[in-house]
């Protein structure tokens, strides 16, 4: 990573940084995205399992380990401000934190899995597979928590093409493990959506080990000599990763845990409409990998430029990433628009589901754009370590006008479970419009304080 002078210069290095992530997070989510799919091939009963315990697991992968997503910020700044022997103190005490983490959810889990289960109205093998989907992936936790702090580092110094080639080296690992275990082949009895949770767990641990082995042996990660030493657990320290990862973790966790509790009142309209539901969410998680990438290549870049106090170009880059988002949302809706009878036969052959699919597709397509303008913001906001706001929006967009307007729609208007994708698109809007005010703020409150230190 380097300083930018020309527009051409930041489009090219945003682009560097952005394709490498975009795959990376592709690889990532196809991990769900094979699980989903695998398990929708194999029974109707196995994917609603899959997506009740898919409405728990997310929110836990990508909200709680979000708040790991700190370390981005805290090495990009250390590094744009040449305050490299800091970097590996900050690294271990987030994988500390993120083993920490880690525990403390299994635990929970534990004694809060079956009540929870047992309140919603499951049929009985959709209750089963979800159970066992859910104890299955846990095993993941410790090493997913882990892998995302030394991916953050690894990112933070711009070097997005490591993790992109980690994680793609896992990806024929973990279908190959799901076409075994779910359809029971080389001698293995058919685990159905239990055997997707194995082989995800298990490809997580991998992906960890490979991360470990990187960082302690290729350059520029080794000049770092993160696991040279061991230092004691700092308190002090995890209240900084804490205190700038919440925020980002919970507001990540408030964006997916609403779409888990859709999922959940979808449990009343019956397991082909859970199952059409889920698909068409599953996908359009799979599109919203896009602006989710160009969000963390500008914490990347506007971190970097910010901690070096080149507000100017942390400006640029801001303006460049929301652009490319809506400029790309634009072509993917028109697409998914086109093709979404064809997307729904990749999830099932059952007719009902399929069609139900598609019209959950069609509210999908509106997602693209607020989510064009509102990731790539949350990103920027990030890199600029202003973190607070965004988690107070997206709990005002979400949950108090996104779902309770969505439970109105689908309760007392004829669109039924349609209306709570209508509710999240008018949060998803709401969103991405307070928070381009707060950018603007931001920014201009930075070059403020840039001109009075000049002056």
């Amino acid at each position: 990573m380097k300083q930018t002078f020309k527009i051409k210069e930041k489009i090219q290095q945003l682009w560097i940084i952005f394709i490498p992530i975009l795959i990376t997070q592709l690889a990532m989510f196809s991990m769900s995205f094979f699980d989903i799919m695998m398990t929708g091939k194999y029974s109707a009963d196995h994917l609603a399992g899959v997506a009740v315990g898919s409405s728990y697991w997310v929110p836990i992968n990508t909200g709680l380990s979000g708040i790991l997503l700190s370390i981005t910020p805290i090495v990009a700044h250390l590094v744009g401000a040449n305050k490299k022997d800091k970097v590996p103190f900050s690294v271990l005490q987030g994988v500390y934190a993120g083993i920490a983490m880690a525990l403390l959810i299994i635990i929970i889990g534990f004694f809060t899995l079956n009540p929870l289960l047992n309140s919603m109205n499951l049929e009985n093998t959709v209750h089963k597979v979800a159970k066992n989907y859910l104890i299955s992936i846990s095993f993941g936790i410790v090493p997913l928590f882990v892998y995302n702090v030394l991916r953050s580092f690894i990112d933070a110094l711009g070097k997005t093409r490591v993790t992109m080639i980690v994680t793609l080296s896992s990806l024929p690992i973990n279908v190959t493990l799901n076409y075994i275990l779910i359809f029971g082949k080389l001698g293995f009895p058919k685990m159905g959506g239990i055997g997707a949770g194995i082989a995800s767990a298990a490809t997580y641990w991998i992906i960890t080990f490979i991360a470990i082995w990187i960082i302690h042996r290729k350059k520029p990660f080794i000049d770092y000599k993160i696991f040279h030493r061991f230092p004691k657990i700092s308190f002090s320290k995890w209240k900084e990763i804490f205190s700038l990862g919440v925020p980002i973790g919970l507001s990540i966790f408030i964006e997916t845990s609403i779409f888990s509790a859709v999922t959940l009142f979808m449990s009343g309209f019956g397991t082909k409409v859970i199952a059409a539901h889920q698909a068409a969410l599953n996908f359009s998680s799979f599109i919203y990998m896009i602006p989710l990438s160009i969000s963390m290549a500008l914490t990347i870049l506007v971190g970097f430029e910010s901690g070096a106090k080149r507000f100017k170009d942390a400006r640029h880059y801001s303006y460049l990433g929301i652009g490319g988002g809506i400029t790309i949302a634009l072509i993917t809706g028109t697409l998914l628009f086109i093709f979404r009878s064809d997307v729904a036969y990749l999830y099932s052959n059952n007719y009902d589901v399929v069609i139900l699919t598609s019209k959950f597709l069609l509210f999908g397509v509106f997602f693209q754009l607020s989510d064009a303008i509102l990731a790539p913001i949350q990103g920027a906001l990030r890199g600029y370590k202003d973190v607070n706001v965004t988690f107070i929006m997206a709990l005002i967009s979400f949950w108090v006008i996104g779902l309770p307007l969505g439970y109105l729609l689908a309760t007392h208007t004829e669109l039924g479970p349609f209306g709570y994708w209508l509710g999240l698109i008018a949060g998803l809007a709401t969103g991405a419009i307070t928070l381009s005010f707060r950018l603007i703020y931001v920014q201009k409150k930075q070059m403020r304080i840039q001109k009075s230190e000049l002056a």
